[in-house]
């Protein structure tokens, strides 16, 4: 149980630090993916892929 908790946990950081990671790296181009817990939600579900979808999420809805 506790293994399971802490994978959790750390796939929450990860993601965390991926959108960071992404916002300061394409905040140039005045691209910004929110950090909430949905968009945290998906990236520590999903991974790169996840961030991918977002992104391209992003272009549709704008």
């Amino acid at each position: 149980m506790i293994k399971k908790i802490g994978k959790l946990i750390k796939h929450v950081v990860l993601a965390f630090l991926l959108l960071y990671g992404l916002n300061c790296l394409i905040s140039s181009l005045h691209i910004y993916i929110p950090i909430n817990i949905y968009t945290v939600g998906v990236v520590s579900f999903l991974g790169v892929p996840g961030l991918a979808s977002l992104i391209i999420l992003f272009f549709v809805v704008k």
